[in-house]
């Protein structure tokens, strides 16, 4: 097969897909290199009566596209995202653009409306996505801004909202605030009226001071386990921290939520998202997240971005044929906001 750099040499000759099909980034088998990534021609994707046929504009990359081209962590594999290879063939998540066609069980969309969400398969000229996954795109962002928004921002709202029962009067610890989900994370909890603080890496703590921190702690600097301060909520999103050096940190009756599962084991993740999992029933105050998009939450997003409440953060942008690129970027450059993938 042609690799992916191999055709973005030659994507300025290339006819254009016939109709009924589109290009697309593709996955036959999982593997920690990005040559596992081809840019194909394909059949577009057909649509359910539940289903809305989206035009891709943007895409975004998350870290969520690192575990599935990867297969890591094997937990991944055994709830559903494929043994062997990724059940889902066509890589992505968070898309953004207009509606095609829809269902006719789907009452919410016409053709021409501008739409953002979750799907399987949005580094693609065409997506398909279950309408319950969609929004109207906020009327203030760009398609690019836009694609960035669905599953960082979903999985930071139901972490603080859902299973953190934030307040406003509470004070939130977010671990890995300059990340994909901490971004986000930091805004929203200011939104609900709470006194946040954030913790990054050094070349980092001006950009989450930017999205609104009240307080930025350099973890290169201090150890926010051996300070003292104590907060109602934490959001761990970053580092391997254990739940005991996370609790010293923790008020009495505050919660603890670990989001997704931060690098470290190659089994089940990180180490706090483990020990969630494994104690959740025991500890009153522990609360894994495991994020579930949903229309209704895509809406309470959009209103807030309308509001002026939520500014997505864009570091770069490629085009579709440069997909492996931007997820070893994401993977391996540190970057410095959310990656865009333009079609």
């Amino acid at each position: 097969m042609t690799s992916v750099r191999q055709q973005a040499a030659t994507e300025g000759s290339r006819v254009r897909p016939a109709q009924g099909t589109m290009r697309a980034i593709v996955q036959d088998q999982y593997g920690q290199s990005v040559d596992v990534l081809r840019l194909e021609e394909i059949d577009r994707p057909k649509i359910d009566a539940d289903d809305v046929l989206i035009r891709v504009h943007a895409a975004s990359v998350h870290i969520g596209d690192w575990h599935v081209m990867t297969g890591l962590p094997y937990l991944l594999r055994v709830v559903g995202f494929g043994f062997r290879a990724p059940k889902a063939r066509v890589r992505g998540m968070d898309v953004a653009g207009t509606v095609e066609a829809v269902g006719h069980n789907v009452t919410q969309f016409k053709a021409g409306d501008e739409v953002f969400g979750i799907c399987a398969g949005s580094f693609a000229e065409h997506a398909a996505a279950p309408v319950d996954t969609l929004a109207h795109k906020p009327a203030n962002l760009t398609f690019e801004q836009a694609a960035v928004v669905p599953t960082s921002a979903v999985a930071a709202l139901q972490a603080l909202r859902n299973a953190g029962g934030i307040k406003p009067t509470d004070k939130v610890l977010i671990i890995g605030a300059s990340g994909g989900v901490g971004l986000f994370a930091v805004q929203i909890a200011k939104s609900f009226g709470a006194e946040v603080t954030g913790v990054c890496s050094t070349a980092k703590v001006d950009l989450v001071r930017s999205v609104g921190a009240d307080h930025v702690l350099d973890y290169a600097v201090e150890d926010f386990t051996q300070s003292g301060q104590q907060y109602d909520l934490i959001l761990v999103m970053g580092g391997n921290r254990s739940l005991s050096q996370l609790k010293r940190a923790l008020r009495p009756g505050g919660t603890l939520v670990p989001v997704g599962t931060e690098e470290g084991n190659r089994w089940v993740g990180g180490k706090a998202w483990i020990q969630a999992m494994l104690l959740s029933r025991l500890v009153r105050h522990l609360r894994p997240l495991a994020s579930e998009p949903n229309q209704a939450d895509l809406q309470f997003l959009t209103d807030l971005i309308e509001a002026g409440k939520i500014t997505p953060v864009i570091d770069k942008t490629y085009p579709l044929s440069n997909v492996p690129d931007a997820i070893s970027y994401l993977h391996d450059g540190n970057p410095r906001g959310k990656i865009v993938i333009t079609v």
